[in-house]
């Protein structure tokens, strides 16, 4: 059974920064490309990061372009998301998704809340 696990959510002030986890177990992780979406207050769910499973190119929303880091550790089934420089609009509910070669397998995880409040 897949799995996916985040962790590392929490409150912040504006400026702030936090560290997302997502541990991955049932699965082949070093084959999925690895992603962090996040759903904002009435907002849709909107990717952030995702990170390739071959030479781990990574691609950013605009809006974390130089705030947000996507790593990956294979040898611990993890994905990583460095979150700096964190304002209010990034407060949002944020989820991990795995998702194969040919993209017609996704798995998700139940998601991490970040704050971030004065």
């Amino acid at each position: 059974q897949v799995q996916l696990v985040e962790s590392g959510g929490g409150s912040v002030q504006p400026g702030g920064s936090l560290r997302l986890s997502c541990a991955a177990s049932g699965l082949i992780f070093s084959g999925y490309a690895m992603s962090w979406y996040r759903q904002g207050p009435g907002k849709e769910r909107e990717l952030v990061a995702s990170i390739t499973s071959g030479d781990g190119s990574t691609n950013y929303a605009d809006s974390v372009k130089g705030r947000f880091t996507i790593y990956r550790d294979n040898s611990k089934n993890t994905v990583y998301l460095q979150m700096d420089s964190l304002n209010v609009e990034d407060t949002a509910v944020y989820y991990c998704n795995a998702r194969n070669w040919f993209g017609n397998i996704n798995y998700w995880g139940k998601g991490t809340l970040v704050t971030v409040s004065s």
